[in-house]
């Protein structure tokens, strides 16, 4: 078993597993709309069936909306 982080939160899994299963495996809702951080770094959409997470990775996925102050506005999924 490995471990990792979501959005803050200790997760436990099997790995390898690439970010795409990791969305599914949270049921992530409009998974077409969220961005991942790996690490502190985004990952390209093209990219996550081939991005694998390892243990000890720090993940986020984050929704980017128009609005807010500054014309947008930062969601992390919990």
């Amino acid at each position: 078993m490995s471990k990792i982080s979501v959005n803050g939160k200790p997760q436990e899994l099997e790995t390898p597993i690439s970010i795409t299963e990791l969305i599914k495996l949270n049921n992530v809702l409009q998974p077409s709309m969220v961005t991942i951080q790996l690490n502190g770094q985004f990952v390209n959409r093209d990219e996550y069936d081939r991005t694998q997470v390892a243990d000890g990775d720090e993940l986020d996925f984050l929704y980017f909306m128009g609005g807010g102050a500054d014309g947008y506005l930062l969601t992390v999924i919990s």
